[in-house]
């Protein structure tokens, strides 16, 4: 019997509270009080998050396994500075981790996916 490998899910959550909508990121897996949630101040830091660029990034690291970040910026022809930016913040929502790997006294950053599936619910 084949072992099933278990889906890493994230959930995004929007809700309409006096005309705005506010957001809660949480995590697969954790249950009541541990619950773990952002709060989008609106819905333009959600925009930010999800954003062409950083659904491009997603891609290349799942599909191309770039080494570094730096391997990562010239796969994607973009500016060092701000693919750091831009994976920092993917980070800061567990949507990718770093793992350190080097030689010596140098260490790059070889960034990987935490997920394999991003749900989004909007509740009125």
């Amino acid at each position: 019997m084949a072992e099933s490998k278990r889906e890493r899910v994230r959930n995004i959550d929007l809700e309409v509270g006096e005309g705005t909508f506010t957001t809660f990121f949480r995590k697969f897996g954790i249950t009541g009080a541990e619950k773990a949630g952002i709060n989008f101040k609106d819905v333009s830091a959600l925009r930010q998050l999800l954003s062409n660029e950083k659904a491009r990034i997603l891609y290349v690291i799942q599909r191309k396994k770039p080494s570094s970040i730096y391997e990562l910026a010239k796969i994607l022809r973009r500016d060092f500075k701000s693919v750091r930016k831009d994976v920092e913040l993917l980070k800061n929502f567990d949507m990718i981790s770093f793992i350190k790997e080097g030689k010596g006294k140098r260490q790059r950053l070889r960034p990987v996916l935490n997920l394999d599936v991003l749900n989004i619910k909007i509740k009125i």
